[in-house]
């Protein structure tokens, strides 16, 4: 009986470090699956902030636009106006 004590003890240590690589891979492929989610989620905000500057450009031309033709937003000369 004693003969099999030392291998009831490995085998108990090998089914220990069996779960614990086991729980270890689990939990780099779930860190995996997270990291391209977010790589993911990063992608799309960069095609979404260049979205938002191209309407911001037209947007800004068009109130610049706006403004040279309106002649409330004109540049007024007061000293000439003053003579």
């Amino acid at each position: 009986m004693k003969s099999k004590i030392p291998t009831l003890i490995s085998d108990a240590e090998n089914q220990v470090e069996l779960e614990e690589k086991t729980r270890l891979i689990n939990q780099v492929l779930e860190l995996q699956h997270t990291l391209e989610d977010l790589s993911a989620r990063v992608d799309a905000v960069k095609e979404e902030n260049l979205k938002l500057k191209s309407e911001n450009q037209v947007l800004g031309q068009y109130i610049e636009n706006l403004m040279s033709a309106s002649s409330v937003f004109q540049t007024t000369d007061t000293k000439s106006k003053r003579k």
